[in-house]
């Protein structure tokens, strides 16, 4: 008879790409302590299952279908939480790690039958760091000390195809600009970053990748940009899914993000990136060893309502990109 191995899912319930890689090196942590594959549950939003599935250290990617508006998510309200335990109960999971401070996932996983259930202490979300509270609950379960440095894996092949596809050399600095952002207070003028182009095109041969959504906003920008002079040195990833962007990010030499989902994929794939935080805290544009944030002329600091997209500074940007490049 064949052993099974041990089964271990991780709830990570925040909405977003950005939440998603914050908490990867945590889940990954788990998996490298019982030396596992994790499954992971978490909402469709966090498009885990583009961005992760070239991971050996996961397993399962399990939707949850919440919705924080509506409320009318398949796993929503009290029927939908026992549709979902009903669900994981099918997967006989023996560990759950509950990155959150719920009683409705503590509920769900013992209906789910879940013996060992490691979890946040309960009701203590408010003022809830991120991070630090990742930290403090690895190493209270499993006395493990976990550097917030996610990492993403992709495909060798796509990296190769996408630097053949682009022609992409070391002749040229190849560099992503994440353009786009999930609200309009985080979304930088295109005149930005036109100003930088102009600087940085003053000394190198340069490729602009130009990342952004569909958002009638972000397209503005977006046109902006492609028509300037530079039109002809800049590539548009709108119209690609995820997977395709993923190994063109990892072939540029560095990238110049909002604070977006588009910074959080950078960092996690091994690129330098310059973060320019006009209106979230500094924390998300900081965590990774490989961020750099640019902050609004006059501020030291940044957080919700600091409303400092029009201070950001081209020229700043630009000091970053020499200071990381040389």
């Amino acid at each position: 008879m064949i052993k099974q191995h041990m089964r271990i899912l991780a709830v990570q319930n925040r909405m977003g790409i950005g939440d998603m890689i914050i908490f990867l090196p945590f889940i990954l942590a788990i998996s490298k302590k019982f030396n596992v594959p994790v499954s992971i549950l978490v909402k469709e939003n966090s498009k885990a299952i583009q961005f992760l599935k070239y991971n050996p250290a996961l397993d399962e990617i399990i939707t949850l279908d919440r919705d924080n508006t509506t409320r009318d998510g398949l796993h929503d309200g009290i029927i939908g939480s026992y549709k979902l335990a009903k669900s994981l109960k099918k997967y006989n999971f023996d560990k759950i790690f509950i990155f959150n401070s719920s009683l409705r996932f503590n509920l769900i996983a013992r209906t789910a039958g879940i013996k060992n259930i490691y979890q946040y202490p309960l009701f203590q979300k408010k003022n809830q760091h991120i991070i630090n509270a990742a930290k403090k609950f690895i190493k209270k379960e499993l006395d493990l000390e976990v550097e917030s440095d996610p990492k993403i894996l992709v495909n060798d092949q796509l990296i190769k195809n996408s630097e053949s596809k682009y022609k992409i050399n070391n002749g040229e600095k190849n560099i992503l600009l994440g353009i786009g952002g999930s609200g309009p207070t985080k979304r930088i003028p295109a005149k930005t970053f036109i100003d930088f182009m102009d600087l940085v095109s003053q000394k190198h041969m340069c490729k602009f990748f130009l990342a952004t959504g569909k958002n009638i906003e972000e397209q503005k920008i977006l046109y902006e940009i492609l028509n300037t002079k530079y039109k002809n040195k800049c590539y548009a990833l709108d119209d690609l899914s995820l997977n395709e962007i993923l190994p063109i990010i990892k072939n540029c030499n560095i990238s110049i993000c909002n604070d977006s989902s588009f910074s959080h994929l950078s960092s996690g794939l091994g690129v330098n990136t310059i973060v320019l935080m006009a209106d979230t805290p500094l924390l998300y544009g900081n965590y990774s060893p490989r961020m750099f944030p640019i902050m609004p002329d006059g501020e030291n600091i940044v957080t919700h309502n600091t409303l400092g997209k029009d201070r950001i500074n081209s020229n700043k940007i630009y000091e970053q990109f020499n200071k990381i490049l040389d």
